[in-house]
């Protein structure tokens, strides 16, 4: 099934798996889906590489499984949602993908081609119009080079190293496959603002919009193994969607026409693969075994589409509106369970979509995989990452209101004592180094928060991984009854005697401190700030 002369996605060993018995290996999509009952996990070492392969799976599995001639995206069986799930419970019960289905998906003869990352005329995911249209004032091909393409290699002169040494004066080629999944991730997470011009009329505009995912953390249900998973992250039938127009992926239709309107967002290819807002085009070394440059450009300043991505929390701002959560580096997945167990979580946070109407059998073997890009708005990147959850789906509050509440309520006494562990700990700073400070136990203390001191961060390192193991053990079954704030202060006033340090406590002012910022966590105990 290989290209002459490309890099064939559907052959080539481009996608990282472990099996179930734990061997590690690579596989190409064709193989991916004729395996998936026997593969265990995507092991992609790109966060929102992962994130953004997991949305273009999700509607081939969609294209691919069916039952009785019945497939998973078909406009009609969805118009009923109740068939929907039906049919999606008979998909489960089959256990694997039809080898036969994947084969007559990916042998289409309108996609010959099109799973070529190199082809000429239509690379995968990609256009070749830039070669024309990223060009300098005297019409010379004006690339952005490989660095650009590569999350976490600098580019530029003020380019942040995360992840390797490069330069721009010596860019180092990158594999086929490892450049594929950095061109999933731009397409997902790529910056907004400046940006290789693109030449189309008289102006080469240089200027683009923020991809759809980009500083936002995506949640999954990861089954026990990949069948599991590819077809529970086919997205239910959303109203949003256009149910008129023709489905379609990138892959399966014309290239877009970036001065004009955008198609309709339609279930479930282009509302999961049809939102870019960035154009890319590889450039492979001779052998097509490697990327030695590449353009990056906009792909259109239309507005983008509303729609309700079916992977993402959503939280209410202050204004009311919702907005998809962010990501951030520092916090863990467990602070995430009430908004993923709870169905509307008090109005203040939306689940993914994805995890509603989950099948009851599976529940107790389903666990949450989140993948996340902690970036800003614009062009900076600090840090991605993967967690996954243990079975903790089968407390969803349709199945286990007792329990979903339970978690709940474990998350915000652990938030409060996080919380004010912050605050003692600056206060704590304050006294031990301010001697200006009135220490009458009732004078208010003003803080500076341009200065926190070294043991607001001291604390609050030690704080959450030690709260995260008394947030598993005050979930363990049988559980829920107990009282849930003792024990974070606890983990609290060890922080901080951890972060204040032994031999600072003979200093009086630092042991006044010490006592002042102990009665503030202890504070919560009280009845009144009781959950």
């Amino acid at each position: 099934m290989s290209v002459s002369g490309g890099f064939d996605l559907r052959a080539e060993p481009w996608i990282p798996v472990r099996l179930l018995d734990g061997a590690s290996m690579r596989v190409g999509l064709c193989e991916l889906f004729k395996r998936a009952h026997e593969i265990e996990d995507l092991e992609v070492p790109v966060p929102p590489a992962a994130a953004g392969l997991l949305r273009i799976l999700a509607p081939i599995a969609a294209r691919i499984a069916a039952d009785d001639g019945d497939r998973l995206d078909d406009p009609d069986i969805a118009e009923d949602i109740d068939d929907w799930f039906h049919l999606r419970d008979r998909v489960l019960k089959a256990g694997r993908f039809d080898p036969l289905a994947v084969d007559a998906y990916f042998r289409r003869e309108d996609l010959a081609g099109r799973f070529d990352l190199f082809h000429p005329e239509r690379p995968f995911l990609q256009d070749p119009r830039l070669r024309a249209e990223c060009v300098d004032a005297k019409g010379a091909p004006n690339p952005s080079g490989v660095n650009k393409l590569v999350m976490g290699r600098p580019t530029g002169v003020n380019g942040a190293v995360l992840f390797g040494h490069f330069a721009d004066i010596a860019p180092v080629p990158v594999p086929a496959a490892e450049a594929t999944w950095h061109l999933i991730a731009q397409l997902y997470y790529g910056p907004s603002g400046q940006c290789t011009p693109r030449r189309i009329t008289s102006e080469r505009a240089g200027s683009g919009d923020a991809a759809p995912l980009r500083k936002s953390v995506s949640y999954f249900p990861w089954g026990p193994d990949l069948f599991t998973t590819l077809v529970l992250a086919v997205p239910s039938p959303q109203a949003e969607a256009d149910w008129e127009a023709e489905d379609a992926c990138p892959w399966e239709e014309d290239l877009n026409a970036p001065l004009k309107s955008l198609p309709p967002v339609t279930w479930p290819g282009r509302m999961l693969t049809g939102r870019f807002r960035h154009a890319a085009l590889l450039v492979p070394s001779e052998d097509g075994r490697t990327v030695i440059d590449a353009y990056l450009t906009w792909s259109t300043h239309e507005p983008s589409q509303k729609v309700r991505d079916p992977y993402q929390i959503l939280d209410r701002r202050k204004d009311g509106d919702f907005q998809p959560r962010e990501a951030d580096g520092a916090r863990a997945l467990w602070r995430d369970l009430d908004s993923l167990l709870l169905k509307d979580n008090r109005q203040t946070a939306l689940r993914p979509p994805v995890l509603e109407h989950l099948p009851g059998s599976l529940l107790p073997r389903l666990r949450v995989r989140a993948y996340g890009f902690d970036q800003d708005g614009q062009q900076k990147d600090s840090v991605w990452f993967r967690a996954t959850t243990p079975q903790v789906l089968q407390w969803q509050e349709e199945n286990d209101k007792e329990m979903a509440h339970h978690v709940k309520r474990c998350h915000t006494a652990a938030e409060k004592a996080g919380d004010r562990l912050d605050f003692a700990a600056r206060i704590a700073w304050k006294i031990a180094t301010d001697a200006g400070v009135d220490l009458s136990p009732k004078a208010k203390i003003k803080l500076d928060a341009r200065k926190p001191g070294p043991w607001v961060s001291a604390a609050l390192t030690r704080y959450w991984p030690a709260a995260e193991k008394e947030f598993w053990h005050l979930t363990d079954a049988g559980r829920t009854a107990e009282r849930v704030d003792k024990p974070f202060v606890d983990v609290a006033l060890v922080a901080l005697d951890e972060a204040i340090g032994q031999a600072n406590r003979a200093d009086i002012r630092v042991a006044r401190a010490r006592h002042r910022a102990r009665s503030l966590l202890l504070a919560l105990l009280q009845p009144s700030a009781s959950d």
